[in-house]
Formats: C-alpha cells, sequence, structure tokens
C-alpha cells in the first residue's frame, strides 16, 4: 500500500481495531489450553504490541498536521478528518493506552475475563481516536457510541460487584440518554442545512434559525452526560470508583474529555447560529469548578474523591474554551486545551498510583475493597515511589508550581484578563480560588501519605512489580518536564488552539 497522509489514518484506526479482535482470540485460546493460566498476560503483551505498531502512522502523520494541513480518508461511509484537535486527542489516547496496557499487566493478571478487558480497552481506545478524527456528525455519534459501549462494559469488568453492576447499568443508561438526544440533534440540523458534513455545515449555517439553537441544546446535554457537565455527572463518581483503575484513568483522563471535544466539534458547526455558546460553556464551567470540588472535598473513598475533582478539573477547560468561543481567544483556546493535555496525565496518574495503593494493600490479599483515606496513612514508609508520583499528581493537579496543572491553569487565567473584559476577569478570579479551594482536599491525601505511623493495611501489603512502577515514574517525569517546560506541549497545543480559531473566525 502507498503510505499517502489518507492512508495512514487509515492504517492509524485498522491497527487496533483488527488487534482487538485478535487480542480475544489469544487470550480465549490461552485460557482453554490446560497450561493457559500461567500464560494468561499474553494476550496483554499482544495489546500492548499493538498500540505501540499504532504509534507508527500517527508519528508519520505529525509532520503533515503540524504544517497546518488537513488529512482526509474515507474508509466506505466513514469519513476521518484529522487536524490539529484530532493529532492531540490520538497521541493522548495512545500514549496513555500504552501506559495503562502496561501498568495493567500485573493489575488484571488471573482475573476472570481479562481477554475481554484488554480487548475492550482496544475498542475503547480506537473509538477515542476515531470520535476525534470525525468528519461528519454521523459518524461522529457511531464512534460516541462505539466508546460508550466499551467503556460500559469496562466500568462493569467486575460483575461479582453489586456496586461494580450498578455503576455499568447507570452509566450505559445516562450514556444512552445523552445519545438520543445526539441523535435528535443532528436529525435536526441534518433536516435544516440537508448535510451531515460539519466543513459543509459551516458554510450553510448563515444567522440565527430557533431550530438550529435547539440542537445546540441537545448537543450540550447528550455530548454533556458523556464529558461530566453539572448536573450530567452523576454516573462519574460510580462508574470511576467501580472500574478497574487503568480503566479509572482512561475514563478521567481521556474518555471524559473526548465528550467534550464532540460537543467542541458540533457547536463550531453552527456557530454562526448565536454568540451565546461561549457564555454557555463558561456558565457550565464555573459550576463544574464550584460543585466539583465541594463535592470532593467530603469523600472518603480515594477513587471517588478523583472522581468529584475530574467534574471541576473539567471546568477550567470549559473556561478555556468559552474564551474562545465569545473572543476567538486563541490563548483561551490553547490554555484549554494545554489543561486538557496536563489533565490526562495528572489525573492518570493519581488512579494509577491509587490502583498501585489499592493492588497492594487490597486486592493481592484476595480483597475487593475500596481504598480509603485511612488506607493511605503512611504509605510512603512502604511505597516510596507509587506515594511520591500521587503526591505529583493530586499537588499537579491543584495547581501548584512547578507541576504542568500549573502552566494550563495560569494560562486559561491569563487568556481571561487577556480579554480586557471584566466578566472574564472575574471568572479569572474564580479559577485561581477554586484552585486554592482543590488543596483542602488534595493537600490532606499528601499529608496521610508521610505520616510516620503506617496504617495496619499498609504494613501487611505486597510490594508492587515493576510493570506497575515504570508507567508511574513515566507519568511524574512527564508532568515535571512539562511544569517547568511548558513550551514542550506546543507544538501538539498550537495547532488544535488555532484548528479550533480557525473554525470559528469562518
Amino acid at each position: 500500500m502507498n503510505m499517502t497522509p489518507s492512508n495512514l489514518l487509515t492504517v492509524l484506526i485498522a491497527i487496533p481495531l483488527a488487534g482487538s479482535m485478535v487480542v480475544y482470540l489469544v487470550g480465549r485460546i490461552i485460557h482453554l489450553t490446560p497450561k493457559g493460566k500461567p500464560a494468561s498476560s499474553a494476550g496483554a503483551w499482544l495489546a500492548l504490541a499493538i498500540l505501540a505498531l499504532d504509534l507508527v502512522p500517527l508519528i508519520w502523520l505529525y509532520p503533515e498536521v503540524q504544517q497546518g494541513n488537513l488529512v482526509e480518508a474515507r474508509i466506505g461511509s466513514v469519513m476521518l478528518r484529522m487536524d490539529g484537535v484530532g493529532m492531540l486527542v490520538s497521541a493522548l489516547t495512545l500514549v496513555l493506552g500504552l501506559i495503562v496496557g502496561l501498568f495493567s499487566i500485573s493489575y488484571m493478571r488471573g482475573e476472570r475475563g481479562e481477554e475481554k478487558y484488554h480487548a475492550a480497552t482496544l475498542i475503547m481506545l480506537v473509538a477515542l481516536i476515531g470520535l476525534a478524527n470525525a468528519g461528519d456528525l454521523f459518524n461522529l455519534w457511531a464512534w460516541f457510541e462505539l466508546m460508550a459501549i466499551a467503556s460500559a462494559m469496562l466500568v462493569a469488568f467486575y460483575r461479582d460487584q453489586p456496586g461494580a453492576l450498578e455503576a455499568g447499568f447507570k452509566y450505559l443508561v445516562q450514556s444512552a440518554a445523552g445519545s438520543v438526544l445526539v441523535v435528535l440533534g443532528i436529525a435536526l440540523v441534518f433536516t435544516i442545512t440537508g448535510s451531515l458534513n460539519m466543513d459543509s455545515i459551516r458554510f450553510i449555517v448563515q444567522g440565527a434559525n430557533p431550530l438550529l439553537l435547539v440542537a445546540g441544546g441537545l448537543f450540550v446535554v447528550g455530548f454533556g452526560v458523556k464529558a461530566a457537565l453539572v448536573p450530567m455527572h452523576t454516573w462519574l463518581p460510580d462508574a470511576h470508583s467501580q472500574a478497574p483503575s487503568g480503566i479509572s484513568a482512561l475514563l478521567s483522563g481521556i474518555v471524559i474529555e473526548a465528550g467534550l471535544i464532540a460537543m467542541l466539534r458540533v457547536l463550531a458547526a453552527i456557530a454562526d447560529v448565536s454568540n451565546m455558546w461561549g457564555v454557555l460553556l463558561m456558565a457550565f464551567g464555573a459550576a463544574n469548578m464550584l460543585f466539583g470540588n465541594l463535592l470532593a472535598l467530603r469523600q472518603q473513598q480515594v477513587k471517588r474523591l478523583l472522581a468529584f475533582s475530574s467534574i471541576a478539573q473539567v471546568g477550567y477547560m470549559l473556561a478555556g474554551f468559552g474564551m474562545a468561543f465569545s473572543f476567538g481567544n486563541l490563548n483561551g483556546a490553547a490554555g484549554g486545551y494545554f489543561h486538557l493535555l496536563t489533565h490526562a496525565l495528572m489525573k492518570s496518574a493519581a488512579f494509577l498510583a491509587a490502583g498501585g495503593l489499592l493492588y497492594g494493600i487490597h486486592l493481592s490479599m484476595g480483597r475487593h475493597d475500596s481504598l480509603v483515606l485511612d488506607d493511605l496513612n503512611g504509605a510512603a514508609r512502604r511505597y516510596p515511589i507509587t506515594a511520591l508520583v500521587f503526591s505529583v499528581a493530586v499537588l499537579g493537579l491543584g495547581g501548584l508550581p512547578p507541576m504542568a496543572g500549573f502552566m494550563s491553569k495560569w494560562q486559561i487565567m491569563a487568556a481571561g484578563f487577556q480579554s480586557e473584559n471584566t466578566w472574564m476577569i472575574l471568572l479569572a478570579v474564580f479559577i485561581a480560588l477554586n484552585s486554592v479551594l482543590s488543596l483542602g482536599y488534595y493537600a490532606p491525601l499528601v499529608n496521610r501519605l508521610y505520616r510516620r505511623e503506617m496504617a495496619p493495611a499498609v504494613a501487611q501489603g505486597a510490594r508492587l512489580p515493576a510493570s506497575m512502577t515504570i508507567p508511574l515514574v513515566c507519568l511524574a517525569v512527564l508532568i515535571v518536564a512539562i511544569g517547568l517546560f511548558p513550551s514542550l506541549a506546543n507544538d501538539l497545543i498550537n495547532p488544535a488552539a488555532q484548528s479550533l480559531t480557525a473554525t470559528l473566525a469562518r
């Protein structure tokens, strides 16, 4: 095959899609052999190899996108279109997929249905890549649905646990409800414009149209369920806390952001209908920040606390994107995408570190108990690397320098002051105050880790294997490196921001 950019984009989708079937079949074959159990991680290693292989077409596509070119491809009726946003999300998806895949080798070893876990994870990841690069509304919805189905299966992976089944059911029902609203919105847009191609819709839409306003509202609510916009966030704490820790990292690190990306795509396509989309995004952003932080303050389960904090973190992104919609503010868009990147790294590190502690303290002992705050007491004495990574992650999420979270929040606040608009300046101050508020639950986590007396469960906990420690160290290095040298992220962030603002300027 001639490796044109179009073909490379097709290969980027095809490798993990076909690979998921191979991983499942290999896992089942090994499982059915008499000596299958010791080799049960073969499917995990194969999934890891598939994700590593998928980096090759992405790396080849990178210079093309960097030059500002759009890469388009068609697989039957599926239209793909990669721009700066698609490159950012695709890169994040594969990097986090590799890190979580390596972490999951030991974490999931011996679990019933392990091959389904790795196959479903690949399907979820390829759906994320497809969604980020969809060129029309129908295929955007189709990838969105595939992602929702795969992630619902993973949320309910521990099917013997009532809490996991409840979380999976709640997640599936709310995702389905959101999906129905999205379909209704797509139907309205098609009825009015006669097109599903998002580029064509931008040029067809001229001025206010009540039905398109309704369609936009349906998109905000429908995709807002997946993006955990308040008050459509109620599925998130249960799903993140009950899923395997690797899936919690992906749900918080990239899946909820994918819902946000889908919303931005469709709103940008009908941006000419109203100048209030930016105000709406910023209003949701303020609500997410405040409610997410206040709800996180009272949590006793570590993973639920981190889940509620994700709601607040989405609020910061919404503030940046709202500034871009309202003022065409390139720095606002860049800040939003920068925080999407840093949040993905920091929250993945936090969930995986929490998962490492959960594995050492409970899972390795055959217990499926939740990790609670008291379990963290003195954990640094037995798990120093895991505790350090956890500290770096949560302090970064709280916005302390020199971690990456400080720089991305700073860019969003700077964009607010740059607008010279009183409301935007007040929003920037509100962001700063909420960042300080979040330390009210992040700082006590760190304090517990470094207490002198260990919790009994920690003292009896098992050591973590290298396959779980190495991913944590990699994420911590990225968080600190981007915090110290934020320009390292420019080649991913700037093309994404330029893609959004160029779309809004049409």
